[in-house]
């Protein structure tokens, strides 16, 4: 996962103001227009590092995805990885642009991350909750129900099993056919 405050080179507990002067700033650095001349290894590179900074400032000007975000970055996985927002697994191989990532791998964790994003936003939506308070009071009720079955069972037929009392209106049943 590429580290958007690092991409946009802001601390952790940055503004707005200071996310967007920083978005500001990199966009006309990276902007592609203005590397339209340029060789074509420096317009990759330049159209490469100009997404990171445009994803990153989408991240962080938005309340709920800054959030989300914060909220993974502090996740079990960068605590396994001594907190670093870096690549854990390394470079390995071309294609690299900076941050400790390649452009394959980049798209990956992109794309896992909205995914993780959009599913987040499901979960945490108030008819998704709803439903399930409502499926959870369905289950316990369905629960209670059976529960008090068996309970009403043992208090009517106390000392019988279910069988033997199957036998026994089998039983009355053949007695009132006969006579």
């Amino acid at each position: 996962m590429v580290d958007h405050y690092q991409v946009l080179g802001v601390k952790r507990n940055a503004t707005k103001q200071e996310v967007k002067d920083a978005f500001r700033r990199l966009a006309v650095k990276y902007h592609p227009d203005k590397h339209a001349q340029s060789p074509d290894h420096v317009r990759q590179n330049a159209t490469v590092r100009f997404k990171l900074v445009s994803e990153a400032y989408e991240v962080l000007n938005d309340d709920r995805k800054r959030a989300s975000y914060n909220a993974a970055s502090e996740s079990d996985f960068f605590r396994r990885t001594g907190g670093s927002y870096s690549n854990p697994y390394g470079n390995r191989g071309g294609g690299s642009y900076g941050y400790g990532y390649s452009a394959a791998r980049n798209r990956q964790a992109s794309s896992f991350s909205r995914g993780f994003e959009s599913t987040f936003r499901y979960l945490t939506t108030r008819a998704f909750l709803l439903n399930l308070a409502l499926a959870g009071g369905m289950y316990f009720a369905f629960a209670a129900i059976d529960t008090s079955g068996e309970t009403l069972w043992k208090m009517r037929n106390s000392g019988k099993s279910f069988e033997e009392a199957m036998e026994s209106i089998e039983k009355t049943k053949s007695h009132k056919d006969e006579g």
